[in-house]
């Protein structure tokens, strides 16, 4: 399969002003790519201090359709050659099943999942127009496999993963391939700054959410190089971080009972029922 040369060309980032997508654009950015940068915090796409020339930013909802079609025109306007569109917007949720509302639901699965397929849809045309193009979605490890507490966050991974291997196998006669990327244990900070349930009580939240953080161990710097390397190299199923190969193992080795070995180490984690003091 042709390899991607990303110099000169431009790659469009979801989520680029923090965590994930900000580390992938300055890695981009380091290879000579031309960037197209998109995310909702304009102060954050400001501050990102890339170096490169030719780049844009894009102040987007990606759940508003009729703003992403707006925005898919003024990419393929400013830049002629797309050939990566990488997705890495998302937010995570903490609550159990009684603690959530359908509300709260919904509006994960609008951020992670139908963002991404909105995103994804608007910008295929372009990317086809290209002789060798590629997609990669962030998914999770935990569209590989579901924890408890985490019910909203995986079945919007779920669902991206679906999407991922499904438009992969739609688009396997094109140009334009596409690869999921699963991370876990990434030090970027989305599970401090995530949503949780207005149910629980702040104080357990944070708690929780701080025991996940501390047992994460991949540099976000070290991701995003294994993001950009799985895009060039168009790879369609890439781990990221120590924590994601075992899961994905014990996913596949025991599929029904992967949670006994996980419900452990993560219990703290999980409970946001348990007031402190």
């Amino acid at each position: 399969m042709q390899r991607l040369d990303v110099r000169g060309r431009t790659s469009v980032i979801t989520g680029a002003a923090s965590g994930m997508g900000a580390e992938v654009a300055r890695e981009l950015d380091r290879r000579g790519a031309r960037l197209a940068l998109v995310d909702r915090n304009r102060q954050g796409l400001e501050a990102l201090g890339l170096t490169g020339t030719g780049h844009t930013t894009h102040v987007v909802d990606l759940t508003d359709d009729a703003a992403v079609t707006t925005l898919a025109g003024e990419i393929e306007a400013s830049h002629p050659h797309l050939q990566t569109l990488i997705t890495c917007a998302g937010s995570s949720m903490l609550g159990d099943i009684d603690q959530v509302t359908m509300e709260e639901m919904r509006w994960l699965m609008d951020v992670n999942l139908w963002g991404t397929v909105n995103i994804t849809q608007a910008l295929l045309p372009a990317l086809r127009r290209e002789r060798a193009a590629h997609i990669t979605h962030l998914v999770s490890i935990y569209g590989l496999a579901a924890p408890a507490g985490r019910i909203p966050y995986a079945m919007s991974k779920f669902a991206v993963r679906g999407f991922t291997e499904s438009l992969r196998h739609e688009l396997e006669r094109s140009s334009v391939t596409v690869g999921a990327i699963y991370p876990a244990g990434v030090k970027t900070g989305i599970i401090l700054h995530g949503r949780y349930a207005a149910a629980i009580d702040p104080a357990v939240a944070q708690r929780a959410a701080a025991a996940q953080a501390a047992m994460y161990h991949t540099e976000p710097a070290d991701a995003a190089r294994r993001i950009v390397d799985a895009t060039v190299k168009r790879k369609p199923r890439v781990m990221v971080g120590r924590e994601a190969r075992l899961v994905d193992v014990l996913s596949r080795v025991t599929p029904t009972h992967y949670w006994a070995p996980m419900r452990k180490p993560l219990k703290d984690a999980i409970d946001t029922t348990t007031p402190i003091g």
